[in-house]
């Protein structure tokens, strides 16, 4: 970046003295300029739709539209744009979630306004930025054991509540017009997803972790 260049920051939080807070931060930095404020995600909305930042930073928790929403949104129309998530406290769903919207970066909000600067900057200019308790996140999210039943298919969930309400094949083929085999199958595949001894098994396991109605 040349000296002649100013990264134009938006500040997107619903509480006035955090955005004053960063807003003042930022204002000692000659190539950090702070061109306007939102409280939440449609504000923020409505500011882009007038001038483009360069950098967006973005709280996740307001009224209205939350930060993933609204990063989610302002990406589908303005995909040029940095956001950087800023939080106080980086739970995994939350990371994911935001890094999944389009977010390249994710810090919290007690960080030292160096690395605040230094993000901006590293954003700007195409780079990712996470603090090393979101990378911690992510880490945790992706080594979690998945959910009772995540691999299930919707047809075999369907089928899977059929069986808890005490159907045969017979009468679940019927009811949901497919043949006796396919039934079959279906709850062969149920039993073996959660890892179940035997249909009932699979049933009493499906109520339990309310894999069904």
């Amino acid at each position: 970046m040349s000296k002649t260049e100013t990264i134009e920051v938006l500040i997107v939080d619903d509480h006035p003295i955090v955005r004053f807070g960063i807003k003042t931060m930022l204002m000692t930095y000659d190539d950090i300029r702070v061109f306007g404020e939102a409280g939440n995600g449609k504000q923020a909305l409505s500011l882009c739709a007038k001038i483009q930042p360069d950098v967006i930073l973005m709280d996740i928790i307001m009224p209205g539209m939350n930060g993933v929403e609204a990063t989610r949104a302002l990406l589908e129309r303005y995909p040029q744009l940095k956001i950087i998530v800023l939080t106080s406290f980086p739970d995994q769903d939350v990371v994911q979630d935001t890094l999944e919207a389009g977010a390249v970066g994710f810090l919290l909000k007690d960080a030292p306004k160096e690395i605040v600067e230094d993000a901006i900057r590293s954003a700007y200019a195409g780079a990712t930025v996470l603090v090393p308790e979101a990378t911690q996140a992510l880490i945790k999210a992706n080594t979690s054991p998945q959910q009772l039943g995540f691999d299930l298919s919707p047809r075999e969930k369907e089928v899977l509540a059929l069986v808890a309400e005490g159907l045969s094949n017979n009468e679940i083929a019927e009811r949901l017009v497919i043949s006796t085999n396919t039934v079959r199958k279906h709850v062969s595949a149920c039993i073996s997803k959660l890892d179940a001894t035997n249909r009932a098994q699979a049933a009493a396991l499906a109520i339990r972790h309310q894999l069904v109605s």
